[in-house]
């Protein structure tokens, strides 16, 4: 008895040796996991992949052919036993092993010339705050699978917030508007918390799809995903714009089945995308309605912080400003909010890890 009690500190030394010196050869990761781009953080490296969630698969043999910027490159444009698509929907996984593998190909190009059979990464991904525990489960599982030796989840709105460098650890109110590829985050937050949270499957997917759906009742054209993005990226707008613009776009005529092409304007796409527009506006409203009258004052002082790709409509910003009469900024790089939230925790691991979802038992806590 008295040697097992002798042998006991130094088994825990050991313990904390192997522990440390795993530590030196592990690298901790944080993704940004959306239905449109998957954005991947590394601790000391900052963002270093930004690519489509998009994967291109041979359904004869179930062999991947691409991942990423070069499996968008064949969406629509694919032999029929080649599908390319995103297996992430609203931002929550539609096919779990389409998804594990495009994890797998973001980790390892991450992981690259380090000693990956010494300790497998930590990664730290964001979710929409809306998903339910069976999906937070399925991505935690996925990215496991996906190479990760430990998988923690935070909310995207609270990733989005630290990446904007508000003081959410402060009693104060924070409002933050995070409008993706799949779902639009809204939240005030105080106190490391949301006080008030609204995850609305609304973004820039269906701002896509709405201008595929009104170009065709309009104009009997059939546009394909791709062009009715750019057509949004290109003239697309929220507010009327001061020099109005036009462009030329091509597609197949519905009555015709000839190759057809019309002159498309910003007024045309502000009446294509108004309901989703209406849609996110209204969300933003009620989340302001709930939201604690002593929490308000703060957010007029500090004014509304938009993020996410689908933020950078034209006139959004100023749509928003004019329909809740509060001062809205539009974040620096509003596309890498998150993941730069996921990469700030990882940096300050001590202060910030209260900000991540609870989703290990007590026995596996994480031992930053």
């Amino acid at each position: 008895m008295r040697i097992l009690n002798l042998s006991m500190p130094i088994l825990k030394k050991l313990k904390k040796y192997v522990r440390d010196w795993k530590g030196k050869w592990r690298f901790d990761i944080g993704i940004d996991l959306g239905t449109a781009n998957t954005l991947v953080y590394v601790k000391g490296k900052g963002v270093i992949i930004n690519e489509p969630s998009v994967v291109a698969v041979n359904k004869r043999t179930g062999k991947v052919l691409a991942i990423g910027s070069e499996a968008k490159k064949m969406v629509g444009k694919t032999p029929a036993h080649i599908v390319a698509n995103r297996p992430l929907v609203d931002g929550v996984i539609s096919d779990f092993e389409v998804t594990e593998k495009m994890l797998t190909f973001f980790i390892n190009k991450v992981r690259d010339g380090r000693f990956s059979f010494l300790a497998k990464p930590r990664v730290l991904v964001g979710i929409p705050s809306g998903v339910t525990d069976v999906e937070r489960r399925a991505v935690q599982e996925a990215t496991l699978s996906g190479g990760a030796g430990e998988a923690y989840l935070i909310e995207e709105p609270i990733a989005a917030a630290i990446g904007a460098r508000l003081p959410i650890q402060e009693a104060g109110g924070n409002m933050i508007v995070d409008i993706g590829g799949g779902t639009s985050e809204i939240a005030v937050i105080s106190l490391g918390g949301a006080v008030v949270a609204h995850s609305l499957r609304v973004g820039g997917d269906k701002m896509n799809e709405d201008i595929i759906n009104f170009v065709r009742e309009s104009y009997n054209l059939l546009l394909g995903e791709k062009t009715a993005e750019d057509v949004k990226i290109t003239i697309g707008s929220a507010f009327p714009l001061e020099n109005p613009i036009k462009l030329a776009i091509r597609g197949r005529d519905l009555i015709t089945g000839l190759p057809k092409e019309i002159e498309v304007s910003d007024s045309d796409m502000r009446q294509a995308t108004q309901k989703s527009v209406k849609a996110i506006i209204n969300t933003i409203k009620n989340v302001i309605e709930e939201t604690p009258p002593e929490l308000l004052g703060d957010i007029m002082r500090r004014g509304i912080i938009m993020v996410g790709g689908g933020s950078m409509l034209r006139g959004l910003d100023r749509l928003i400003a004019k329909e809740t009469e509060m001062p809205v900024k539009l974040m620096d790089d509003p596309l890498t909010a998150v993941v730069r939230g996921t990469g700030i925790v990882l940096e300050e691991i001590d202060e910030l890890k209260a900000m991540m979802i609870d989703t290990y038992s007590d026995d596996k806590k994480p031992r930053w």
